[in-house]
């Protein structure tokens, strides 16, 4: 994990990004610790896209700015960001190692230290025997390896990964996420964008969410999680469950077979968990016994809908 005392290594202060009458950013700040691993969240349309744009200068912001360790991004800084698009961009008639070496030639890299690399990535991505084929040869998701390794073949500091397990699966995607780790504890820092919030749990340091141009939730995955308990907490057992009192109330409730039960309840202010404990011993035989910690995806669609407008609330979030 990321010291939590380490300075950004790339902060937005107040960007704003406007396209004829459509506004992409209104007015977003951030900071990405260096060497953590950042979620960028947002429903489809929400901003993140044009801030990444602007991060790895595709495009600019029309105000504010963007400071790469302390100091106003630039074209210098290019060589110390890799990008992996959402879209993405092989010459599918080119040989995977060609396509590599090409792809890190570009970035600067002499050919003898590139192609030491490129052998490194292919071996570790289980990649080696399709370096002399065709991209267009590739399955999409050995097509999604190859664009990581040249994403991350140059070492950059900060890395930016769309989507990065869009097309994979369940075991190429935990390749992927092991590798992440691993850049992570090498050195650099991941800023990710991705609608998998079971990735988000399992990888996150720190998240940001923006929902219509503007940044609206931001900060470490644990406060977060804390800042939108409900104090709520599931309880298993055995007997029959009967609760009639001023300090809780009971949210949901199931009969299991051979007089087991669930139960959802919460708390009310100035109640402890050891008050509720206390009182459902009393009664009936606790089998377990836990808080209830909202997911990161559950916070996404309740912050998500709290900021759109009235006008909006009925339709579902996609």
């Amino acid at each position: 994990m990321q010291n939590p005392a380490s300075r950004p290594i790339l902060e937005a202060r107040d960007v704003r990004k406007h396209y004829a009458a459509h506004t992409a950013l209104d007015g977003v700040s951030l900071a990405v610790p260096e060497q953590s691993i950042f979620g960028l969240l947002g429903p489809n349309g929400a901003g993140k896209t044009s801030l990444i744009r602007i991060i790895t200068q595709i495009t600019g912001a029309d105000s504010g700015e963007i400071l790469f360790r302390g100091e106003k991004l630039n074209a210098s800084h290019i060589g110390q960001i890799g990008y992996l698009p959402e879209e993405r961009g092989l010459y599918k008639k080119m040989k995977v190692g060609e396509q590599l070496l090409y792809l890190a030639q570009l970035r600067g890299l002499p050919r003898a230290e590139a192609t030491q690399r490129i052998k490194h990535w292919l071996d570790r991505l289980e990649l080696k025997p399709w370096a002399q084929k065709n991209v267009e040869d590739l399955s999409k998701g050995m097509q999604q390896k190859v664009q990581f390794i040249a994403t991350v073949l140059h070492q950059p500091k900060l890395i930016i990964l769309d989507e990065p397990f869009s097309g994979f699966d369940p075991i190429n995607a935990n390749l992927i996420k092991d590798e992440i780790l691993q850049l992570r504890q090498d050195g650099a820092t991941i800023i990710f964008s991705t609608h998998r919030m079971e990735s988000v749990e399992e990888l996150c340091d720190n998240i940001a969410l923006i929902n219509r141009a503007r940044k609206v939730l931001d900060g470490p995955v644990s406060q977060i999680k804390n800042q939108f308990k409900t104090s709520t907490y599931e309880v298993e057992g055995q007997g029959k469950l009967l609760v009639m009192h001023p300090d809780f109330e009971v949210i949901e409730q199931k009969a299991r077979e051979n007089d087991h039960f669930y139960a959802r309840i919460q708390l009310h202010a100035g109640t402890t968990p050891n008050d509720l404990l206390r009182f459902l011993i009393g009664q009936v035989q606790v089998d377990a016994f836990r808080e209830q910690i909202p997911s990161i995806n559950e916070i996404f669609i309740r912050r998500v809908r709290e900021t759109m407008p009235e006008t909006l609330l009925e339709l579902p979030v996609s």
